[in-house]
Order: structure tokens, then sequence, then C-alpha cells
């Protein structure tokens, strides 16, 4: 058990990039760092998600709570049993290799875990979902992905309408059936896990929000990015500090922790 006065540790799923065409790195946005440490409050643990490099049994044991990020490349189609095609993109098989018994234990345990973008993705195929590899050739869908060109700001900017399950866990995370959200994804759910609960639509009927039903601790996804301005985002922050909460209740208690729901009943 941590002392009271520690800050809990989130481990921040890294993404491997290349620099200058050869030099490789594993890290993530400096935004999502300081979501954790100046919302959530808690301290940020930068993870290399390589099984070579890290097991998920040393980050369960290290870790109070996760962050799964965004990142460009893709979960792999074989792990939703479909194969590769050019419209799935590029891929990290390291981070398929963490995340997705990651989320599966902590699911198990209860220890708390936020998915974003990439992260929402990896949640749905951990628990037996499938993805659409590119939305926006739907169909009657929008184009979810981020506009090519502008500053960050116009990259970030609010774009479409969320609405939630009537007294659902975001509901009343929000206090809103309905939320402003931005947008900066290619691929999205297709077939949700069989513990999935679909909590969030865009207009367009793509998921945006999701639980896991019966997990008993935080486990909420979101397919926006909420790290953006997330100490004054009216939407980002309630998220995070319910996500820093949770991970305070583990780190103190080291059991499983109080679900989102139990917390707002």
């Amino acid at each position: 058990m941590k002392s009271p006065k520690s800050r809990p540790v989130i481990g921040i799923i890294g993404n491997q990039n290349i620099i200058n065409e050869t030099y490789r790195v594993h890290g993530t946005g400096l935004m999502n760092c300081q979501a954790v440490a100046e919302v959530a409050c808690c301290m940020p643990l930068v993870i290399p998600a390589d099984p070579r490099l890290v097991s998920v049994e040393e980050l369960l044991a290290t870790c109070d709570g996760f962050l799964l990020t965004g990142g460009r490349p893709n979960v792999h189609p074989s792990e939703y049993g479909e194969d590769e095609t050019p419209a799935h993109g590029d891929f990290d098989r390291g981070r398929d290799a963490i995340t997705l018994p990651l989320i599966r234990a902590c699911v198990e345990r209860g220890q708390p875990f936020l998915g974003i973008c990439r992260g929402f993705q990896e949640v749905n195929v951990a628990l037996g979902g499938t993805l659409y590899p590119e939305i926006r050739d739907l169909p009657g869908r929008l184009n979810h992905r981020m506009p090519p060109d502008g500053t960050l700001e116009e990259k970030f900017a609010l774009r479409h309408v969320v609405r939630f399950t009537p007294g659902g866990i975001f509901a009343r995370l929000f206090g809103a059936e309905e939320v402003m959200t931005n947008s900066l994804h290619g691929q999205g759910i297709a077939r949700a896990g069989a513990r999935i609960v679909v909590e969030g639509l865009a207009p367009d009927g793509t998921p945006e929000a999701i639980s896991v039903r019966d997990a008993p601790g935080f486990s909420l996804s979101v397919q926006w990015h909420p790290e953006y301005n997330a100490a004054t985002d009216p939407v980002s922050r309630p998220l995070f500090t319910a996500f820093g909460a949770a991970a305070k209740d583990w780190a103190l208690g080291g059991v499983t922790a109080p679900t989102p729901a139990a917390r707002l009943a």
C-alpha cells in the first residue's frame, strides 16, 4: 500500500515512432501527461508498449491505473479474426501484445483504466469486438478523421454531438444527455464485444462512449480526445477527475475500486 501522501501512478501507454527516419522512440503526447498530472492528480508514467521490455504482470504491480492513449497505428485485424487490408493502415504489434491482455486483466481485477481513441478501440477488441477499418467509407457516416490542415486548435475543435443513454454512467458523470466533442479517428466499432455497453453515439450512429458490463472498477472509454484542454473543458475535466479518484481508491486499498456507477449512485 502506498503512502497517503504519494500520488497514484497512471501508466500511459506509449506509441512507437520513428524520428529522422531511423531513430525509434516510445512516447506519448504532452497533453496526456498534463491531463493525468493536473486534472486526475496522478503521477504520469509513460510505458513502452513492447513485451520485450515490460510484462503485463509488472505493469499491474507498478501502476494504479492506465491511460490507453490514441495513436496513429491501428489494432491489427488478426486480433479480431479478420485479414489485413490496405484500409487498415499501420500497425504496432508490440502495443497489441501489451494492451489487449492488460485490458482483460484490469477488467477482472477492477484496476482502473481510461481508453481514448485507439484505446477505446483496443478495449472493444480485447473483449471480443470488431472494428471498421474506415468509418467515412460507410454509407451515411460522417468523416470522423482529424482535419489534415490547420492549427492545433482547429484540429481539436468541437465537431459533433455525442448523445448518451439516459440515466447511464456517462450521462450521470457529465450531468447531461448530450455533449459536444472533437473527432480525430478513422476506425470505429463494428460489433461491440460481449461485455461492451455502448453508452454514447455520434449523430451518424458511430459509437463514441463505452463502459464494461459488470466490471468491478473504472472501465470507461471514449472515441474522442478528452486530453485536449482537459483542465478547462467541461466534458474532459469530470472524466479525468473521476478516473483519478478511482486510481486513488486503488492505490490506497489495493483492492477492487468502486465502479463508476457506484460513485454516481
